[in-house]
């Protein structure tokens, strides 16, 4: 290290993270900000992670071996609309203290929940620059749909999955000098993770694979009133019929009718021997799962995002993820009896198979995590906060 580095003030990044899949994808990138000579990584854990029902996933972030600087405990209690309001209006509260007392000189977030959305807006008042992490992305079933775009104009720096969401990035007027393709996170955390053999994941989860195996997370379609249930109700069905298959679930996230959707799995797992459900499988654990499953079933961004790297099919239902690009690996379904039945009899087809084993994952080729830390230690913080509309031209 040269004298010169040596003598300089680390800047100070602050990651807040609030879902347990959230923070699988900055895992990696929180240990390269921590590593790093340039940079003092600060964390804030939020939402899912301080939630008893969720797992207290924050226990999995301090075992990994990272300090949590501050936790604000948003009050998940509720998953109707107002719940979710108040959660976002308590955060907004919580970042705002403290962020104020750590002082970061950059925020760094991902995605599109509501937890995230009130750490930027806290951010934009304190004058605090953002980094945004998978913006430009489309679910045009979900609020994270609004969520995203608004983080975006609330952001400084941008590192997409794609091109076409580096072009819609740019749309919204945000300045192409400052909007990085990086491809997927989610791809790197593959490309790192040590899979569990298949035995090993047996014995971790406490069930023999069959013949058949099943992965299935299914989340809230937050823009739609009140179908979660029936959606659930119509997969549950399809998934009733199957024989001699393990159907391996984890549970949804805490979003507007999240408590139906919980109850109605563990319900169905107590009926049924071949169902399991699991609260939080951690990163290392649902990757393994992933690879020794037949497909991925749901409307998760993971099936989209991560399961085409383990040429596996994912059967996408419904309007959630409307709009995401999408792998040759990827069925789409409408959220009914005979269009999930349908789906799940087309994964095991050959020339489906065939389709899936020469997929290729359009989310990047799993160095994104270089190349936004070789990104950062370039910027100048202090000159992001002032921004121009960008015109098309």
């Amino acid at each position: 290290m040269s004298k010169k580095i040596s003598n300089l003030k680390k800047r100070k990044i602050c990651v807040i993270t609030g879902t347990r899949a959230e923070y699988g994808l900055l895992k990696r990138l929180m240990k390269a900000i921590s590593d790093s000579e340039e940079f003092e990584l600060q964390l804030i854990a939020t939402g899912m992670h301080l939630t008893k029902k969720f797992g207290l996933t924050y226990k999995e972030i301090e075992s990994d071996g990272f300090k949590i600087d501050k936790k604000v405990n948003i009050k998940l209690e509720s998953d109707t609309p107002i719940g979710i309001s108040k959660s976002t209006s308590l955060g907004l509260i919580g970042f705002s203290k403290s962020l104020q007392e750590l002082e970061p000189d950059l925020i760094l977030i991902l995605g599109d929940r509501f937890e995230v959305f009130s750490a930027a807006i806290a951010s934009m008042f304190l004058r605090i620059p953002i980094a945004h992490l998978h913006g430009g992305e489309l679910t045009e079933g979900a609020t994270d749909e609004a969520i995203r775009h608004s983080i975006t104009k609330l952001s400084h720096l941008h590192f997409v999955a794609s091109k076409e969401y580096k072009n819609r990035v740019i749309q919204l007027g945000e300045n192409p000098k400052n909007v990085f393709l990086v491809g997927g996170l989610g791809v790197d955390s593959i490309r790192k993770t040590k899979l569990l053999s298949r035995n090993e994941l047996e014995n971790s989860l406490d069930l023999k694979f069959k013949k058949k195996n099943i992965l299935i997370t299914f989340h809230p379609v937050t823009l739609e009133n009140s179908t979660s249930g029936t959606q659930m109700k119509e997969l549950l069905k399809a998934l009733s019929k199957l024989r001699d298959t393990n159907l391996i679930f984890t549970m949804p996230n805490a979003d507007v009718d999240g408590k139906i959707i919980f109850s109605m799995i563990e319900d169905f797992a107590k009926e049924y021997s071949d169902a399991y459900a699991f609260t939080s499988l951690g990163q290392q654990k649902y990757f393994s799962c992933i690879a020794q499953v037949d497909c991925v079933i749901g409307n998760s961004s993971s099936g989209l995002l991560e399961v085409p790297t383990f040429k596996k099919g994912t059967i996408n239902i419904g309007d959630r993820q409307r709009g995401r690009l999408k792998a040759t690996s990827i069925i789409d379904c409408e959220p009914n009896l005979k269009s999930i039945s349908k789906a799940l009899k087309e994964i095991y087809k050959p020339k489906f198979i065939a389709k899936v084993n020469s997929t290729i994952n359009p989310y990047g080729d799993g160095v994104a995590v270089e190349k936004i830390i070789k990104i950062l230690k370039r910027k100048s913080f202090g000159k992001l906060l002032k921004k121009n509309f960008y015109n098309l031209k």
